[in-house]
């Protein structure tokens, strides 16, 4: 089994660029002490930290098993950041994302995947599906792809609004168990002919040493406000177990994924 778990890097917020509006939490292009350009995720956007453990472990995950996916980094704002930023909008919210913010890599020159003019592979959308069901990935439809094709290739962004269980954290340990029905809508469902091959590949790529890799990079303040857990670290576990239940019964949402295509066709 092979470790890619890598510590993420840290950058400090140098240059606001632009917003981009068209998401629902207002990420922006900025510019790092590194010199490069990353698509900045706020703290302090509408659903919070949450949205950036989700985007975290699901970026980590697909790295893991092979997928394309820009770098993450912890992006540090200063309290100062952002003072003469005009549009009051978007000084409240770097205002409220001072601290520890997670980016991806920005992808300059990458186009929006459109599954009506780019083909894929069933191998690679039987591999993404898989993973989608396993961190239940609402956010990978037609509508709203979340991929984008850079130097001829198929990469994968914004993993924010999956693993939605954990905006309540209700019944969690039986949800792991769960199929994921809302897998009808994703945009490469029709390509994932291999969903089984997938399933056999993928489950043991990822082991507890993995997980517990993954989340033990989730910053302590990043947790501090969810009272089911008493501590960060039991906070941390819960993810952990949430994983490994539903890696443990992913015939489930395999099987719901199938049954899901051939409705399609």
């Amino acid at each position: 089994m092979k470790d890619k778990n890598v510590e993420l890097r840290r950058v400090n917020v140098t240059r606001y660029i632009t917003p981009l509006r068209e998401g629902g939490s207002m990420p922006a292009i900025a510019e790092a002490d590194d010199g490069f350009m990353y698509v900045l995720k706020f703290r302090g956007a509408g659903q919070g930290p949450k949205a950036l453990i989700a985007e975290l472990i699901g970026g980590e995950l697909a790295r893991l098993l092979d997928l394309k996916m820009p770098e993450l980094v912890f992006a540090e704002l200063d309290e100062a950041f952002g003072r003469t930023e005009p549009d009051e909008e978007i000084q409240d919210l770097l205002k409220a994302s001072t601290g520890t913010n997670l980016a991806l890599h920005y992808l300059s020159g990458s186009i929006t995947f459109d599954a009506t003019v780019t083909p894929v592979a069933p191998d690679l959308a039987s591999r993404i599906v898989w993973l989608d069901c396993l961190i239940t990935n609402v956010d990978r439809t037609a509508r709203n792809t979340n991929m984008l094709v850079w130097n001829k290739e198929l990469w994968l962004i914004d993993h924010g609004a999956s693993l939605y269980f954990h905006h309540s954290w209700h019944n969690w340990e039986e949800q792991a168990k769960r199929p994921f029905t809302l897998i009808k809508n994703h945009v490469l469902l029709p390509f994932a002919t291999e969903l089984a091959r997938a399933d056999e590949q993928l489950r043991t790529m990822i082991g507890r040493e993995q997980l517990e890799a993954i989340v033990a990079q989730i910053p302590d303040d990043w947790l501090m406000f969810e009272p089911a857990f008493e501590t960060a670290e039991e906070h941390r576990q819960a993810y952990v177990h949430f994983l490994e239940t539903r890696i443990a019964h992913s015939s489930t949402f395999v099987k719901e994924a199938q049954d899901a295509r051939a409705a399609l066709i």
